[in-house]
């Protein structure tokens, strides 16, 4: 029982990861995939917590609502409201992730926030140099593809949830990456001087 107890708590924990990484990407698709497969059961439930508002209807019709808002009217959303709205997401399908076994509902809050903090900086990031590159169309289409990459990693999260190390690993590779090239621009344009 100890062992099942063990290997429960770091699926756990892995799956609070991988939901906190993927609302740093966009904050609201993982927690609506969340909330549904939570209310269907499926391998995560947040019934019998205090995350149970995570599942229900009202909260998942809100987040929607918030999802479609965000979505039409991106241009007029802060950056920094998407980031503490994925911040605060992380936060709770952390914590509620952890607590659907009776963990501690603190470890998935700090994971979570950790997460998205983490997915956030790398996503910002990657998106700042893509966008220089296209043209206005293009460049508006972005936060399609961030919708589309936060829910496979949501996705994933739920079901797979060992694979939420492969994509913790690679938004650290990515954040990583771009600071690094960040740093050999303005070495370069430091010796051009």
């Amino acid at each position: 029982m100890v062992h099942g107890t063990g290997l429960t708590l770091a699926l756990d924990i892995l799956t609070a990861i991988g939901l906190g990484a993927a609302c740093g990407l966009r904050p609201f698709t993982p927690a609506l995939v969340a909330g549904a497969l939570a209310a269907a059961n499926v391998t995560i439930d947040f019934d019998n917590t205090a995350y149970s508002f995570l599942e229900a209807p009202g909260w998942l019709l809100a987040v929607a609502i918030a999802l479609v808002v965000t979505m039409l009217a991106a241009r007029f959303v802060p950056e920094y409201a998407i980031w503490v709205a994925g911040l605060v997401m992380g936060g709770l399908l952390g914590a509620g992730t952890l607590e659907d076994h009776h963990h501690s509902p603190a470890i998935g809050w700090v994971l979570g926030v950790l997460c998205a903090v983490l997915a956030a900086a790398a996503s910002r990031d990657l998106f700042r140099r893509v966008r220089t590159r296209l043209d206005a169309q293009a460049a508006g289409a972005l936060p399609l593809y961030a919708e589309g990459a936060s829910l496979v990693v949501a996705v994933v999260a739920v079901l797979l949830p060992p694979l939420s190390i492969a994509a913790v690993v690679f938004l650290a590779w990515l954040l990583r990456g771009g600071r690094r090239r960040s740093g050999e621009k303005y070495a370069g344009l430091r010796v051009l001087r």
